[in-house]
């Protein structure tokens, strides 16, 4: 038989139960039913796996986290939700609405000319796909005229459109 997981006893087991039931998310209540299982009847972490539906590991992780940090350490952020984003969706809107009036007025923007501001306002180099990948969550698009040859007549073109056999 392995080890008995015990907690430190942070909150008392009314405090436990009320976020237990005040809380919405599944996983944040799998976290605080593992340390009020440990703390109401302490045993080894693998039962209490077991009885909540997790990893042994993950058991212990919990335990010595709350145990080390108290209740904040059951209280992350969580996963996903851009963990790694170098800004804010308000900051970048910020970043882009200067390059946003300028396409207003008829100038072109580039993502070259882009780089440099998102650059500054995130304190470090960041790579060009970077800028791409912001420029599209912010719905920008690549617009591009249609490219014509330097030596096009337009009254050539216009003779063509009126003899050729239709599709």
């Amino acid at each position: 038989m392995g080890r008995v997981t015990k907690v430190v006893e942070h909150l008392g087991i009314e405090e436990i139960d009320a976020r237990i039931k005040q809380e919405t998310r599944a996983w944040r209540i799998r976290r605080w039913q593992v340390i009020r299982c440990a703390l109401v009847h302490p045993k080894p972490a693998a039962e209490i796996a077991l009885e909540v539906g997790l990893a042994r590991q993950t058991v212990h992780n919990f335990v010595a986290a709350y145990n080390r940090h108290g209740p904040q350490a059951m209280e992350t952020p969580g996963h996903g939700q851009r963990q790694r984003a170098y800004l804010s969706l308000e900051q970048e809107r910020v970043v882009v609405a200067k390059f946003l009036r300028q396409s207003a007025k008829g100038q072109v923007s580039t993502g070259h000319q882009i780089q440099p501001a998102v650059e500054k306002a995130v304190g470090r180099r960041v790579h060009k796909t970077t800028v791409y990948r912001l420029l599209q969550r912010q719905q920008w698009r690549k617009i591009v005229p249609r490219p014509h040859h330097p030596q096009a007549s337009a009254a050539e073109q216009a003779a063509f459109k009126k003899t050729s056999p239709g599709r």
